[in-house]
């Protein structure tokens, strides 16, 4: 499949327009896919020739209006106005007004809200999957499974809504009682990128929506048909609860309104999905006024095959972690490293680079395997932890001792440590993200949660003394 080149990418997702879509011609509007008989299906998602791309109870938006395409083959799809900074403004102003409500329900109940999410979601799953498909560029089965994934987070959600919480924590003074409190941080900004373009807002929304928090969504201009079709499906939700609409808000746009969030202090916490390039940019602006950020970079992952490794797995599994979604998941495989000759299939195997090659420390985002020859554990470890990255990782082998030392602390570097599966495909039970240049963010299972929460300790005293910590007299 033809895919757009990256530079085309980069000029979308930061906003520009390949022309005025908004004049042109009439004879341009029958060319746009939504208006052709066999993708009437659009149309179940709610999407028009002309869509709105802000949404805060109500949907508008007076920013400039970009063409969505499909990028196998060019064709327009439909038409999407963004944000401008006026719009912002007035959504995050609406989403903070709605966090005062939403913080008041109680955590279960919002449970109930997100697995009302879920449920819509399965109900849209296939023709959902389909505008993955068509937008993002991916195949039909991995934009159906990325619905999944978004519906199974929700799952997860439901179920975390009634376990969240800090311990009760022994006192050293009589008559006090020390907890750890848990609170909504308030406003999560989600600035998604195209890859993954349903699911990665998924982790984030359903976690932190339980959590107490509102969210601020903005997507990849390239994908902006799949924003605005799934807050459509979140919005009835929340208007069938009577619950304020902004409590999932969107506001489509470009690096304009990415900044604005970024430099935002009413954005206390920002969940950013994309480039390291870029990511270190938002860090920067994020840390300039002290906020939190949630920082999911990019990935130069490894898969180790050592002697014992059985072939069997081996094979589909790099073939997997190298080609799925055309080599554009921040888990795809860009390295395999085996201790033995094989014969390989070009164009996209490269081997005869030396292991610490700049090419092969680069992460591509293409399907491009680095092949390489180690000649022992400790070595090849050592070439696993070299890049900056420290995302996915994987080896094949049957030794428990290696199994066991490569999940050590002399062992991968990396937030995802697999043995004997690929390095992408990862479940929603346990903590995604990665160390290093990729971010150090976690995102949906295990204790993810927290990142969206604020903590204080908080000391009760029921006595009628006042005994002071550490045993100091103050008199």
């Amino acid at each position: 499949m033809w895919r757009m080149p990256r530079k085309l990418c980069a000029h979308l997702l930061r906003g520009s327009k390949l022309s005025d879509a908004w004049n042109r011609p009439a004879a341009f509007m029958s060319t746009l896919l939504i208006n052709q008989a066999q993708y009437a299906w659009l149309k179940e998602l709610g999407l028009r020739e002309e869509n709105e791309g802000v949404y805060n109870g109500s949907w508008g938006g007076r920013g400039e209006v970009i063409t969505t395409y499909c990028p196998a083959n060019n064709e327009p799809i439909a038409r999407v106005r963004q944000a401008s900074v006026a719009d912002y403004e007035e959504t995050v102003k609406k989403a903070r007004e709605a966090w005062r409500i939403w913080a008041e329900v109680p955590a279960p109940k919002r449970g109930e809200v997100v697995r009302q999410i879920g449920d819509a979601l399965r109900e849209k799953i296939q023709v959902l999957g389909s505008l993955v498909s068509l937008e993002m560029g991916k195949i039909l089965v991995e934009g159906v499974g990325e619905v999944q994934e978004y519906v199974d987070i929700c799952d997860y959600a439901v179920g975390l809504s009634r376990m969240i919480g800090g311990p009760i924590l022994p006192s050293e003074r009589p008559g006090h009682a020390l907890i750890e409190q848990w609170n909504p941080v308030g406003l999560v900004g989600i600035i998604t990128a195209f890859n993954f373009p349903v699911a990665v807002y998924g982790w984030n929304n359903a976690i932190a929506m339980i959590c107490g928090n509102v969210c601020l969504w903005k997507g990849a201009p390239t994908t902006s048909l799949i924003s605005v079709a799934v807050t459509k499906i979140i919005a009835k939700v929340l208007e069938d609860n009577k619950l304020p609409g902004a409590i999932c808000s969107l506001t489509c746009g470009g690096a304009d309104i990415g900044t604005a969030m970024a430099k935002d202090e009413r954005v206390n916490l920002l969940s950013f999905t994309g480039s390291t390039q870029v990511g270190k940019q938002v860090a920067l602006m994020v840390q300039e006024r002290f906020g939190r950020s949630l920082l999911e970079l990019g990935g130069n992952n490894a898969i180790i095959a050592f002697e014992d490794a059985d072939l069997s797995l081996v094979v589909p599994s790099a073939l997997f972690a190298a080609v799925g979604t055309a080599g554009q998941r921040c888990t795809t495989a860009r390295r395999l490293v085996m201790d033995r000759p094989g014969n390989y299939v070009e164009p996209t195997i490269v081997t005869g680079l030396a292991h610490d090659a700049s090419i092969a420390h680069t992460e591509t985002f293409a399907p491009i395997l680095y092949v390489f020859k180690f000649k022992s554990e400790e070595e090849v470890f050592a070439w696993n932890n070299e890049v900056k990255q420290g995302l996915s990782s994987s080896i094949f082998t049957k030794d428990l001792g290696r199994i066991f030392r490569w999940l050590g602390p002399k062992g991968s570097d990396c937030g995802i440590v697999n043995v004997n599966i690929p390095t992408s495909g990862a479940e929603i039970g346990g903590a995604f993200g990665g160390e290093k240049h990729t971010g150090g963010g976690r995102e949906s299972g295990s204790d993810a949660w927290k990142q969206y929460m604020r903590r204080s300790t908080c000391t009760i005293n029921y006595s009628k003394d006042l005994p002071l910590a550490q045993g100091i007299k103050f008199q």
